[in-house]
Order: structure tokens, then sequence, then C-alpha cells
């Protein structure tokens, strides 16, 4: 086996362990997002969230159901693969007006109920991802066309710091090194994640997120990752409540008992840094691939903002560990399922190398045409 196909193996493999583990995570914890603490045990038990909760507004009984999280995820995903049609394959990737357009192809599936066949490509056909799971405001009032059509790549004039920007960063971790390098890679997120969130810490912990994402797809530990992640920071102003949140986590998954009190004093993870925060402490808690479901119900139980702490949980040990990590009895029946390895297989080929020829042929570029 030559080093370049064991490489794309393993690649393959994080990327979709990255983008399946952060729908799992998000699927977990979307149905306990505004319940007390109190009351999710009260229902789970004192482990918390370990499997799907039901859904019975339709009338069928439906597990495993994802929210904006994975949605606008998938969207990130879709926009780099375009800027890389877009490229051909060539030096100089260029990614950010394309993931705002994609960005605002997810903005018109929030308007209507399905396709309509007035749309290019594939991502934005697809019916299950129409469905309109409590978005975040932030995210549909930056991306809203007022008074006319937004300018592709200006950032969002406002001062949020919700977790709407950071929770849709980790596929800019999981560009290889030919394409990005690390602070092409933190930026990129810096500056997708300020599409719609103006905050720097809103930015930054998109920023950390990614590279995190990145250090460990390329073969460092969560820890020695971390470290990489935290020296970046410190760089850029305004990085104090990024690195402080990264810190307490750190600290707590050495010293405290690992234990939803302790995810309860990270803060809520409605704000980016606080659900960055929650996700790591979960991730560094439980960073065995055997320990997967234990970091995901650790990192959706408590009062806050559970599916997108579970979602980045899922997206960073997903990275680390690669898809057979991943609690078979919660990937098999997330939803999309299908559609998400098969867009994960598609960010693989087209960042894989040889990719220039596939790029150019028409059926690809009828897949993802070039923005």
């Amino acid at each position: 086996m030559s080093w370049d196909v064991q490489w794309a193996e393993r690649y393959r493999s994080r990327v979709r362990g990255c983008l399946l583990g952060g729908a799992v995570g998000d699927a977990l914890g979307a149905p306990v997002e505004f319940m007390s603490l109190g009351g999710i045990l009260a229902e789970h038990g004192p482990k918390g969230v370990r499997e799907y909760v039901v859904d019975y507004a339709h009338a069928t009984p439906r597990h495993g159901l994802i929210t904006d999280d994975t949605q606008m995820t998938l969207w990130t995903v879709e926009g780099l693969i375009r800027a890389r049609t877009r490229q051909g394959g060539k030096d100089g990737l260029d990614p950010i007006a394309p993931v705002h357009a994609a960005y605002l192809r997810w903005y018109d599936t929030q308007r209507h109920r399905a396709p309509d066949g007035r749309h290019t490509g594939r991502l934005q056909t697809r019916a299950w991802l129409y469905a309109r799971r409590a978005p975040g405001n932030t995210c549909l009032s930056a991306l809203a066309p007022a008074p006319g059509p937004l300018k592709p790549g200006v950032p969002a004039r406002n001062d949020s710091k919700g977790c709407g920007g950071v929770m849709r960063a980790a596929p800019f971790g999981l560009l290889p090194r030919a394409s990005a390098s690390d602070d092409d890679v933190f930026t990129w997120a810096d500056q997708a994640a300020g599409l719609t969130h103006g905050h720097p810490t809103g930015r930054l912990a998109s920023g950390a997120l990614a590279l995190l994402v990145r250090r460990i797809v390329e073969g460092d530990a969560l820890d020695d990752a971390l470290d990489t992640v935290l020296t970046v920071l410190h760089r850029h102003p305004g990085h104090e409540e990024t690195s402080a949140a990264l810190l307490t986590a750190r600290r707590a998954a050495r010293q405290s008992e690992a234990s939803p009190a302790t995810v309860e004093s990270l803060g809520g993870g409605w704000i980016a840094e606080e659900a960055l925060a929650i996700a790591v402490y979960a991730a560094l808690v439980h960073p065995e691939p055997h320990r997967f479901t234990d970091a995901l119900a650790l990192s959706v139980t408590h009062s806050g903002d559970s599916d997108s702490t579970g979602a980045i949980c899922g997206n960073i040990l997903g990275a680390l560990h690669g898809e057979t990590a991943l609690p078979p009895e919660l990937a098999y029946e997330v939803e999309g399922r299908g559609d998400l390895m098969e867009l994960a297989d598609d960010f693989s080929l087209a960042f894989g190398p040889g990719a220039a020829a596939l790029l150019a042929g028409p059926r690809w570029q009828e897949r993802f045409p070039p923005d």
C-alpha cells in the first residue's frame, strides 16, 4: 500500500468521523436543549443522555433528528468544495465568498418548505435539509437581504458572540496541508464566523476549533493540539475570553470530577467560548475511542445549548479517532446519514491528491458548480 493510499484512507476516515460525529452529537443533544439539568437527570438517569429521544411530531416516531448546527456545517463543507472546484486544484484557495454563498443557500432553505427545482448543485435539492429546527436568530438576520443582496464575504454588522459561528467551523480544520496552512485554517474559520457573528470572541472561538481539528487530523494528541491552539490565540487581539474558557476547561478536566455539575460550571454553551469549552472538556475527560458515547453524553447533559456542545464534541472526537470509533447505535440512525457521508467523501476526493482532473469534469461541476 503506497503512502498516498494510506494517507487518503486515514484522511477520509477523519473527515467522515468529524462530520458524522458532529451530527450524532447534535441529534443527541437537541431534544434536551431547553431542559434543566435536574429534569434531564430525572428523565435519563445519572449517566445523562446516551440514546436518541423519540420525536413524535409526525405520524411515525423518529430518532436522531439534526438541527441547524449540522445543516450549517454541511453548507460550510459545500462552500469549501465549490471553492476548490473554482480553484481547479491549483494553489490559492479563496473560500470565504463561496462559503458565504453557501450560507445564503442555507438561508433560502429556511424560507421554503421544500426544493422547487430552481437550484443548481446537489445539497440544496435535499428535502430533509429544509426542516426548520430552531435556527439561530443571529444567523438568520445576518444573512437576510436587507436592504439589498449581500456582497459575498462582507462581515456581519453586529456584536454577537453566540455559538452559531463555532458550531459550524470544524470543516475548515479538515482542509489538508496541501491546500491550507494552520494560519489559513484559523483565519478562514474566524472570517467565516464573522459573516454572521461580529464579536471577536465569536470569531476567535471558531478559529480555535478549526485549528484544533486541523492539528488532531494531522496526528497531534488532543492535549498537544490544545497547546497549539492556545499559543496561536495569544497572537490575536481579543483572545482573552476564548483562552480563559479553554484553560478553565483543561483545568476542570484535570482536577474536577467528571460530572454534569462540572459541565454546568463552564457555562451554558449559548455563547461561543462556553460552547467550545464544554465540548473540549468532555473530549479531554473521555479521549479514548471506546469512551465516545461517554464524552457525548457528558457534553449534552447540561441546562444549556446541548445540541451545539454535542455537535462540537462530536466533531472533535470524530476527527481524532475516525468514523469507526463512532457508537454504531447512534451513527446508523442519525438523520441524513447517507447524504452526509456522501458529502464527506466528496470533500475528501476534492481535496485529495490528483483531484484536478476530477474537478474539471462536467458531472462534478454540475454537482458542485463553482460560485
